[in-house]
């Protein structure tokens, strides 16, 4: 007999539970996207006058870095130019945050159903039907964003490199001048974000759980005439 078939808890705590799991976990990965702030300082030390000067840059989601700019020191003049970092990441931090926002509240409110109106739910087999497609659909969106996501933050740490920052300011590439990062940015929030493939294995092991309740899978795990009969009585109701 298939051991993945075996008798398991009641209804609402077994997919009650797995979708308990997936809803913390989806707070996880779009928090820690979404709530980034990320701080950079930089110093411009010009050859021809003792002070120095600290520059302060800030960004944070939804990662435009292209809107970023700051004012650094022309050294050879008494002004200042304006500096704007490069590239703009939206799309896929957006892209991350939606999935994971609608994904917590689908797992909210399939919770609920599956406390109390588990009766409604599998009424004609329609609500394990659904379930399984759209539990299938999060499978599927989690893995896009969350390979999309990996990505981007590695393109977001090059951008933001304290070197890769620093060649943008004129006055730091005269040999010269002394130019120095004094802060840099902390990623351990936003490295915490691959909590997104964490929630890709969660909603595919949920497929499963899901699936068993549907008619097939029903029948396919009580292979029974007697239950076979029981569901088929249930499905014409």
């Amino acid at each position: 007999e298939d051991v993945s078939c075996q008798p398991s808890p009641p209804l609402e705590q077994q997919l009650s539970f797995s979708t308990s799991i997936s809803s913390i976990f989806a707070i996880c990965a779009f928090a820690t996207c979404g709530g980034y702030y990320g701080h950079l300082q930089v110093k411009v030390d010009c050859a021809d006058r003792r002070s120095n000067l600290s520059i302060n840059i800030d960004f944070g989601y939804p990662f435009r870095l292209q809107e970023v700019h700051f004012k650094a020191p022309l050294c050879e003049a008494k002004r200042k130019e304006v500096i704007f970092l490069d590239g703009n990441f939206s799309s896929s931090a957006q892209f991350f945050l939606t999935v994971g926002v609608f994904a917590f509240l689908y797992s909210l409110l399939a919770t609920i159903v599956y406390v109390f109106y588990q009766n409604k739910y599998l009424r004609n087999n329609r609500g394990p039907l659904v379930d399984f497609l759209v539990t299938i659909i999060f499978s599927f969106m989690w893995l896009v964003s969350s390979c999309c996501w990996a990505k981007t933050l590695s393109d977001i740490k090059t951008a933001t490199n304290p070197t890769q920052v620093l060649l943008l300011i004129s006055a730091c590439r005269a040999q010269e001048n002394k130019c120095m990062a004094t802060q840099e940015p902390l990623w351990s929030q936003l490295n915490t974000s691959v909590f997104g493939f964490v929630n890709v294995v969660l909603w595919v092991g949920n497929i499963w759980f899901v699936f068993k309740e549907t008619a097939v899978g029903f029948l396919l795990c009580n292979k029974s005439p007697h239950t076979q009969t029981e569901w088929s009585m249930q499905l014409g109701q």
